[in-house]
């Protein structure tokens, strides 16, 4: 599943960059976290969070890693999670460019594969609490940088 989106933020791009490739900041937004742990600074972190789709509720373990970090305009990362009987694989792009008034805008894309118990039981469920969890994570995301 493919999914994208476009956020504006009140805030200077280098904040806004500073925020989001900081794990333990944006972290902060990420719905059910458990933990998160930095295993190689700016290169590659482990989340624990769990997440639920109906009655299915899962805790994923999942290792992050950056694979390209081009300040303060463009961040690739892949992220690999496992959860019983579950995993998934998510690629995702953020770009950074400068609007009108103070406003950076982030564009966002992810490509997201969900295998596994999860993917079976919750798949007419998926792309409905996806939208809803992303646009939670954004809507903190934003009142956090703009606070």
């Amino acid at each position: 599943m493919e999914f994208e989106g476009v956020v504006r933020i009140k805030a200077p791009r280098q904040k806004v960059w500073d925020f989001l490739t900081d794990p333990n900041l944006v972290c902060q937004c990420a719905p059910a976290l458990k933990s998160v742990e930095i295993i190689v600074p700016d290169k590659q972190f482990k989340a624990v969070a769990g997440i639920g789709f109906g009655s299915v509720q899962v805790v994923f373990v999942t290792e992050a890693e950056w694979l390209e970090l081009n300040p303060p305009d463009h961040a690739r990362m892949f992220a690999h999670g496992d959860a019983p009987g579950s995993c998934v694989d998510i690629k995702s792009d953020m770009y950074l460019s400068d609007g009108e008034d103070g406003i950076t805008e982030l564009k966002w894309i992810a490509d997201v594969v969900v295998v596994g118990t999860i993917a079976s039981l919750a798949s007419r469920l998926m792309g409905g609490a996806t939208k809803k969890l992303t646009g939670a994570f954004f809507d903190c995301v934003r009142s956090k940088i703009e606070a």
